[in-house]
């Protein structure tokens, strides 16, 4: 009984984060393991830096302001560029899945793979409880992938924080230049360094 007592003392506690090194995973044992159903569609993670992360499940205001930016940027895109969200895009050593991500050519052009940092002109990351990841592993992950142009949607601080410059893959990667955007403000679109219109930040907020 006294076995019994201990065993269910035990299982009652949360599992112990290990301190001993963890395996990381390249991009393509990461596709390996969704390709043989090891990783599913249910499963909420996602590749970082070689690691699988858990992502955050997503607030109603979340939801809405990820619909709000998809669409307000749609209407502004020219021919030869199409608007997504949630999905993956593949990097050197990650598979992030952004809440917006624009993307250059057709649809059709991805059959057989997800967009790289060379076919993505803008990311968008709509930050709540994960604003210190959006701005330190994801801004990391984006900048080395030289996407030039990452915008963090500062839930909390009802601001836009649009981050350009990559250093592409350097030993720090980082955006060398950071502007913030208020809610009365425009936020320009820039796409190949011209800007094809621009949304008031406060129509893309809850």
């Amino acid at each position: 009984m006294a076995i019994d007592t201990q065993l269910t003392h035990r299982s009652n506690h949360a599992p112990t984060i290990p301190t001993e090194p963890i395996w990381q995973l390249s991009v393509g044992q990461y596709h390996q393991m969704i390709d043989t159903g090891i990783l599913t569609d249910d499963d909420p993670v996602e590749l970082l830096e070689g690691w699988l992360v858990t992502k955050m499940s997503k607030k109603p205001p979340h939801r809405v302001t990820t619909q709000l930016i998809r669409e307000a940027i749609a209407q502004l895109l020219p021919a030869g560029w199409f608007v997504d969200d949630q999905e993956p895009i593949t990097t050197e050593e990650s598979e992030p899945e952004p809440d917006v991500v624009v993307v250059r050519g057709q649809r059709r052009q991805y059959l057989d793979r997800h967009p790289s940092g060379q076919d993505v002109a803008v990311v968008v990351e709509v930050s709540d409880a994960m604003l210190q990841r959006d701005r330190t592993t994801k801004k990391r992950i984006y900048a080395r992938a030289s996407i030039v142009v990452y915008w963090v949607v500062n839930m909390p601080d009802q601001r836009v924080e649009v981050y350009t410059l990559p250093s592409g893959p350097a030993e720090h990667p980082d955006y060398r230049q950071r502007q913030d955007f208020q809610p009365s403000e425009m936020l320009p679109l820039m796409l190949d360094g011209a800007e094809v219109g621009r949304l008031l930040i406060q129509d893309v907020l809850p």
